[in-house]
């Protein structure tokens, strides 16, 4: 078993009931796909200690449970995802970074 685990950083603030919506898209496509055992997401906490990050401060929280290396690899080629990105980066440009890692538990 393999998790991805993505950090979404919007370059603005955006609504959260927006960030609702960019979210659940993006759970729908992955769902849809077949290739995830699970995916989660949530809202970042804010805390007063963001306005001292070093780098960039979250938006939300994204982690894929998959199977193995081959739908791991599967979901960065998934029809539809690249069309989802632009347009969301089309309205409110973000960046992600993400690990692939086994289960911390």
């Amino acid at each position: 078993m393999i998790h991805h685990t993505m950090i979404v950083a919007f370059d603005n603030p955006i609504p959260a009931t927006e960030l609702d919506q960019y979210l659940e898209e993006f759970q729908e496509l992955v769902r849809a796909s077949g290739l995830v055992e699970s995916v989660a997401a949530r809202h970042h906490i804010r805390v007063p200690g963001d306005d001292h990050a070093p780098v960039a401060v979250a938006s939300a929280i994204v982690r894929l449970r998959l199977a193995d290396l081959d739908a791991l690899n599967a979901i960065f080629a998934l029809p539809g995802a690249v069309d989802l990105i632009k347009r969301w980066q089309g309205r409110h440009p973000y960046k992600a970074i993400w690990v692939n890692h086994e289960p911390l538990e």
